[in-house]
């Protein structure tokens, strides 16, 4: 099994708004803090991006910068525009990029071009993806980096014209595209760094992980599992704990909790055979583990996620 694949099906991970700027110096733009990942690719010309909390790095042609949990943050021309007052972005004239490129700031040169857009995910999870990323994740032009330009330009020449299934090829480019830079993310990774994410690539751990996601409702013991990874329980239990950030038990009810969560969204099965599938004898006993897990009982979460996805649906139309 594909962990992160099964991991990402699972959150529903959407995104695809998408903006394009031309910038002449000098110019500066302000974002306030937004619920989802906010992402930046600079085509052309140079910026610098700088975080509430004095936090500040420079980008260049090529670069890509993910605020991976919506921070506060100012986009600006280096130099004069780290002085000028900044624009809030979202009262920019935001038309998407396919309705051509939005230029903004001074007449100086050189000029910068700018991709923005965000990755959401509609119920993020303490072990989410987005929540083991970095705060502020940047990517530089490299050799085996060249997949970026192209997704991203991809996403740009799809825009362009309306046609049939445009909004699910949007999203399955954006979708790639967040993949492609989890894996950059993840090759950058250290022994111990990443979480989950990185613990994959560990040939004991990754082991694991792989017998948990595909077996969430069976009920695993340190011993069981360790043998199966190939380790002893206490040297199981410890390399888990360290590798991926918190005791198996624990990750084993958040997985569990996160499968529930995709069932009761993606079915009409009763809460008592949701409760079976993940692993749980009696409703009541999963119930009570679903409402510490998720602030809600299984029944409420169900009823405030077909109200959100009626909304939803009631906008698009």
């Amino acid at each position: 099994m594909d962990i992160l694949t099964d991991v990402l099906d699972r959150v529903r991970l959407s995104g695809t708004l998408l903006f394009h700027y031309e910038l002449g110096r000098p110019w500066s733009l302000a974002l306030p803090r937004l619920p989802d990942a906010v992402f930046h690719y600079l085509s052309r010309g140079s910026a610098i991006v700088a975080i509430e909390d004095g936090r500040e790095l420079r980008m260049g042609a090529g670069d890509f910068v993910l605020i991976a949990r919506g921070e506060p943050h100012r986009l600006c021309s280096p130099g004069s525009g780290q002085r000028a007052k900044p624009f809030p972005l979202l009262n920019l004239d935001r038309r998407p990029a396919h309705l051509g490129v939005i230029s903004h700031g001074g007449e100086g040169k050189p000029l910068s071009t700018m991709i923005c857009g965000y990755f959401s995910l509609p119920r993020p999870a303490r072990s989410s993806v987005l929540e083991l990323l970095p705060p502020i994740l940047h990517l530089r032009p490299a050799a085996d980096h060249e997949w970026l330009e192209t997704i991203l330009q991809r996403l740009v020449n799809e825009s362009t014209i309306p046609r049939p299934g445009q909004r699910g090829v949007l999203s399955r480019i954006t979708e790639v595209l967040f993949v492609e830079v989890l894996r950059s993310w993840i090759k950058s990774l250290r022994p111990g760094e990443g979480g989950w994410l990185g613990a994959i690539a560990d040939p004991h751990i990754g082991k694991a992980l792989q017998l948990i996601h595909e077996c969430r409702e069976r009920h695993w013991t340190l011993r069981e599992l360790g043998r199966r990874a190939g380790l002893g329980r206490s040297a199981f239990s410890a390399r888990f704990t360290q590798l991926v950030g918190q005791p198996m038990h624990s990750y084993l009810v958040a997985r569990r909790m996160e499968e529930a969560a995709f069932m009761l969204e993606s079915s009409d099965n009763a809460v008592a055979r949701i409760a079976t599938r993940v692993g749980y004898e009696t409703t009541s006993a999963f119930s009570k583990v679903f409402r510490r897990h998720h602030g809600v009982s299984p029944a409420r979460y169900r009823k405030a996620h077909k109200s959100r996805h009626s909304r939803s649906s009631s906008r698009r139309a």
